[in-house]
């Protein structure tokens, strides 16, 4: 006899008033109709998806059996009983695919042991990678919109005065608001960048843009 494919159930529910119960019952019946063995149920009652693997207990479990390989396959409910981030999801895929564990989704219709589930599968990762170049590509115009845009006078007087913050890009530096008020009284005494940046231990760049703020305002 063919030895029957073993399943862990992941159940999840994101508020106290809801039940898992309703989930169990339909992927038992599922796992009746097509022979599997359920070995494990992970369970995350009162969880939103969106909270990270951390916080998700049973979520936690179940990874940590998807990579011991404890059963062939995972059954849920649906997607997003899984989580809310595409990212996650095909990170949580490729580990099972890696270790030849399938994964089945009711709602969906999903199963990754059949050969339209491989092809869903493919297509999740491809709007995966989308995202991400997506995300990318919108940091990068933020950066360079926010390095290009001219600051107001006001602005100017109120970065002198030091009561906001100056948008930093590449390597973070150790400048202070004390010292920010230091550079700027020894900068108003006429004393050199160099000097200046040894003393309050910060690079000389860091001296020069406070110094053309100054001359700016």
């Amino acid at each position: 006899m063919t030895k029957p494919k073993t399943v862990a159930l992941y159940l999840r529910c994101s508020t106290d008033d809801q039940t898992i119960e309703n989930q169990r019952r339909e992927l038992t019946a599922v796992a009746e109709r097509h022979g599997w063995q359920i070995v494990k149920t992970f369970t995350d009652e009162g969880i939103s998806g969106a909270k990270g693997r951390d916080k998700r207990p049973g979520y936690d479990a179940l990874c940590k059996g998807i990579m011991r390989k404890e059963f062939d396959m995972v059954a849920s409910w649906a997607v997003d009983r899984l989580g809310r981030s595409l990212k996650e999801l095909v990170l949580l895929l490729s580990d099972m695919k890696d270790k030849g564990v399938n994964l089945y989704l009711h709602q969906q219709g999903l199963d990754t042991s059949t050969e339209f589930g491989r092809m869903m599968f493919h297509q999740i990762a491809l709007f995966a990678d989308f995202e991400r170049s997506m995300i990318v590509a919108r940091v990068k115009a933020g950066i360079n919109r926010a390095k290009d845009e001219p600051r107001s006078a006001y602005r100017l007087e109120r970065l002198r005065e030091g009561k906001i913050k100056q948008l930093k890009f590449g390597r973070p530096t150790n400048m202070t608001t004390a010292k920010g008020h230091k550079a700027r009284e020894m900068l108003g005494n006429g004393i050199g960048i160099g000097k200046i940046a040894r003393e309050l231990g910060v690079g000389s760049g860091t001296i020069q843009k406070i110094k053309d703020a100054m001359r700016a305002a």
